[in-house]
């Protein structure tokens, strides 16, 4: 009998669980509005101001140089441990 509780319980649950997730999807209130306006109540997102002005490319080369300073400065740094081993 104690061997048979375990899987009878997690069957029970998650049919509990299931059942009550598909009584409270959207498809099922669709008669309701009121009750599909409780669970979605959604506020208005204001559009953002647009600053880009087209063909303007000074972030991209800007990012550009700080991304080759990242690689190159190591290089650099590293370059005279690595001429000395040979």
């Amino acid at each position: 009998m104690n061997k048979l509780m375990r899987p009878i319980i997690t069957i029970g649950l998650g049919l509990v669980l299931a059942l009550s997730s598909a009584a409270l999807s959207p498809s099922t209130m669709q008669g309701n509005p009121g009750a599909a306006a409780f669970f979605f109540q959604t506020t208005p997102t204001p559009q953002p101001k647009d600053l880009s002005q087209i063909g303007s490319t000074d972030g991209i080369a800007a990012m550009g140089f700080f991304i080759a300073l990242i690689i190159v400065i190591p290089i650099l740094l590293q370059r005279k441990s690595w001429m000395e081993s040979r």
